[in-house]
């Protein structure tokens, strides 16, 4: 009887510390935009060329944009209401994403001299971009694509003065109607949308 009396509290301790130490498991699958690095049109740049010094600022987002969920829309349902994915998100909030991807294509591509912090150094101009969208839209039940927009806006680092400003909307039709067939369509659509910036801030500062 009295072993019994003293097994009783030493089973209740050891199934309380299994419980406390039970391992936890998380179905959720992180995504990047697995961009890799392509050449720009207009890479091709003389030796001699005088490089330019750009500070490129971490693109703004609005507030429903400004966080790691996978967002999508039923346009044939209620295009008004936008919807996450549950077991699915990004790695960073996607404008921080794009901006690292930016600063190194534009590094890559141009040969321009980029900071990303205003206190770092002083630099001829400041490229700002703002993240506009960034959704996958469902037509269909079975058929969805993705669309990111951007603007652009090209700085003046001195007179503060607008030089130059762009909007770029780019659609990719997403190959599965989920949230693997999203990521996929996003990182196509924002290889072809920093290309397309790429050219663009080229052409720009090329000029100047």
């Amino acid at each position: 009887m009295i072993r019994a009396l003293v097994l009783i509290p030493i089973f209740y301790l050891l199934s309380g510390c299994a419980a406390l130490y039970k391992p936890t498991t998380s179905n959720t699958a992180v995504y990047d935009l697995g961009i890799q690095q392509q050449r720009s049109q207009n890479e091709s740049r003389s030796l001699n060329q005088k490089t330019k010094s750009l500070l490129v600022v971490d693109a703004s987002a609005p507030s429903w944009l400004d966080n790691t969920a996978i967002q999508y829309r039923l346009l044939y349902h209620n295009p008004s209401q936008a919807y996450t994915y549950a077991n699915s998100r990004w790695r960073a909030p996607p404008a921080i994403i794009l901006t690292q991807i930016i600063r190194d294509r534009i590094i890559t591509n141009t040969g321009e001299q980029v900071v990303k912090n205003s206190s770092a150094a002083k630099t001829d101009y400041i490229l700002h971009l703002e993240l506009e969208e960034f959704i996958q839209a469902f037509d269909t039940i079975n058929d969805s694509h993705v669309i990111i927009g951007l603007r652009a806006s090209l700085i003046e680092r001195g007179s503060r003065n607008l030089l130059a400003q762009k909007d770029f909307t780019i659609k990719k039709d997403s190959p599965t109607a989920d949230a693997v067939g999203a990521v996929l369509a996003f990182g196509s659509a924002g290889n072809q949308l920093i290309g397309e910036l790429i050219d663009w801030l080229t052409m720009q500062l090329s000029s100047r």
